[in-house]
């Protein structure tokens, strides 16, 4: 016969379910006041099939869960109560068409079968997990021993620079494809890095082209090997040999590595150089890290086009015999008005970034004739467009004894011969085919369209203003609309003899028309204006009359106004936006990829 006052094994069971009734009442924030208790005490979970969460409810009523599952994995369950989760915590469910009456029914035998379903397979994906775990604990515990013993291997691997393979001759990359059969020393970064099992491929690159080289043997059992990341700079010697037909590599050619050290460790794992730069990062963390950016392959391809189209200007300029001048940047008086003037103080006096160097190069005409300069000039423009830099490079001329006519066929042709010349060149032409597919070499002669013309073609197409309404002769034609313009021609444009209101006051009155210039933007598709340029003001009471129209004050200007006193004649010029060419030429959707490093408003790091 059992002692009455030790506690039944059912005692101890409803014990049981009672503790853990409280303590899932109290995780729960459940209390018998506002919430209804189910059947034999046990605490509820309530879940609202519409508006419940399974990531912010909590269960109670207020805060429902979506689901049953969820509601039984937030009490924590042991696996024992898991064929039966109604005898631990009722369930209140309310259903979607009864959202309206607010009722919370208990959960029906239909759905607890589903729900110990849906439990099952919960521990199932559970169980597997953490054997996949375990697993990959495991593999990273073998790897790091394997890692270890490699390394401590690589110590006692040491590569010999031996000259008894033969003089390797140093050399710049670009003549390696010259040099098959040689054995070379070669410096570089490391471009791409290929490791295999009995292999490393290695793109190297050192500014001057890339050559892809082979390393095996002991050349990938050193500490070097293994430590070896992107971006490092390395130091080897071997030999060069033609690829194998069927395969490519930079120049066709490819280097055994028979001896090779690091010079300087790039860094690795989560500062490795793969990670800094991304084909979605920001762009303002990309101007961040623009000194990076330099080292892909679409910026070094710009700037070697920007490189060699600066060179032909100037062999352009050479053969036309025009003779480069470098003005001063900084100056004391304005070109292109006073509102995008950067200012600055010049031991106590007011000075400026130059605008422009046209005037300064229009003083050069008497003595050296024809005249160009390639340098820097500054535009304080508070404008965040793709085609504005506050600091861009200007390539100016100023030409004497000619015409307007003279000014846009040279113009013309130079803008042509550069890109024949371009395209003529395998570096630089085989890059333009590479990033701009579909470019057309520009074809004389180029379309000229007076600008009240272009004035009615804006009505006729439908072109407005940016509030709608139609264009009207002393308009200044808005970036865009001048850009749509431009694109629907599709070809470049020569956009002549805009109002004097309009333009500085240095350019010339047209005779037949005196409140129209003798001026002209060169306009082409995808980028709008690149060059802009007029006939200059020869006579000196005219010039005077432009310094009042303007409210400039003459005096400043004395060097200036004595190009008129002192043997006036007919002379033009223009400026072009090297970083605009560019992005015509490469089709950069803006100039900001065209410069070095590019200066825009707030921008001036690094």
């Amino acid at each position: 016969m059992s002692d009455s006052t030790q506690p039944s094994v059912l005692d101890k069971a409803q014990d049981a379910a009672s503790k853990l009734a409280a303590t899932v009442a109290d995780k729960l924030n459940i209390s018998g006041s506002g919430d209804v208790q189910a059947k034999e005490g046990l605490p509820v979970l309530y879940i609202d099939e519409k508006a419940g969460s399974d990531s912010t409810g909590t269960g109670a009523e207020l805060s429902p869960f979506a689901t049953p599952l969820a509601a039984y994995q937030s009490i924590h369950p042991s696996p024992e109560s898991d064929a039966n989760p109604t005898g631990v915590v009722t369930f209140m469910v309310r259903k979607p068409d009864s959202v309206e009456r607010n009722e919370y029914v208990e959960l029906t035998a239909s759905a607890k079968k589903k729900l110990v379903k849906g439990i099952e397979l919960w521990r199932k994906k559970e169980a597997k997990l953490a054997q996949e775990g375990e697993r990959l604990a495991r593999e990273k515990k073998e790897q790091e021993e394997r890692d270890a013993k490699r390394r401590e291997e690589a110590k006692g691997v040491v590569l010999v620079d031996d000259s008894s393979k033969g003089e390797a001759k140093r050399t710049k990359l670009f003549s390696v494809p010259e040099l098959v059969g040689s054995r070379v020393r070669l410096q570089g970064w490391v471009h791409r890095l290929r490791p295999q099992k009995t292999n490393y491929f290695i793109v190297l690159r050192d500014g001057t082209a890339f050559v892809q080289c082979i390393l095996t043997g002991d050349c990938i059992r050193t500490i070097d090997a293994l430590d070896l990341t992107v971006e490092s700079t390395i130091e080897l010697t071997g030999m060069v040999n033609k690829v194998k037909e069927g395969q490519t590599a930079p120049g066709g050619v490819e280097i055994t590595v028979d001896w090779w050290k690091t010079v300087g460790l790039a860094a690795g794992g989560e500062d490795a150089f793969e990670g800094r730069l991304r084909a979605d990062t920001d762009p303002s963390i990309r101007a961040d890290l623009r000194h990076l950016e330099l080292r892909g392959e679409t910026a070094t391809s710009v700037m070697r086009v920007r490189a060699a189209l600066l060179r032909a200007f100037r062999e352009r300029f050479h053969a036309r015999r025009v003779t480069e001048v470098t003005p001063p940047c900084m100056v004391q008086t304005s070109v292109e008005g006073g509102s995008t003037l950067f200012e600055f103080d010049y031991y106590g006096a007011k000075a400026y970034l130059t605008q422009s160097s046209q005037l300064y190069l229009e003083t050069a005409l008497p003595s050296l004739g024809d005249v160009y300069c390639i340098q820097e000039s500054f535009r304080a423009e508070k404008s965040l467009t793709r085609r504005h830099l506050s600091e861009y490079t200007h390539l100016e001329a100023e030409l004497v004894f000619i015409e307007f006519k003279d000014l846009l066929d040279h113009i013309e042709g130079m803008i042509c011969e550069v890109v024949d010349m371009l395209l003529a060149d395998p570096v630089s032409s085989e890059i333009i085919k590479t990033l701009n597919p579909d470019f057309v070499p520009p074809q004389r002669p180029f379309m000229r369209l007076d600008y009240r013309d272009a004035i009615a073609y804006l009505n006729e197409h439908n072109i407005t203003k940016e509030d709608g309404s139609q264009h009207v002769i002393g308009d200044d034609i808005a970036e865009a609309a001048e850009r749509k313009m431009t694109d629907q021609i599709n070809r470049p444009i020569m956009l002549i003899h805009f109002p004097k209101l309009l333009k500085s006051f240095y350019m010339k009155a047209l005779d037949s028309a005196p409140d129209f210039t003798e001026s002209v933007d060169v306009l082409v598709p995808g980028v709008g204006e690149v060059v802009g340029g007029s006939m200059r003001i020869s006579d000196l009471q005219e010039l005077l009359a432009g310094y009042k129209r303007e409210g400039i004050p003459m005096e400043p200007y004395y060097w200036f106004t004595d190009q008129r006193k002192y043997g006036t004649t007919e002379h033009g010029g223009y400026g072009l936006g090297v970083e605009r060419f560019l992005a015509w030429l490469l089709a950069r959707y803006t100039v900001r990829e065209c410069s070095l490093y590019p200066r825009w408003m707030g921008r001036a790091t690094p």
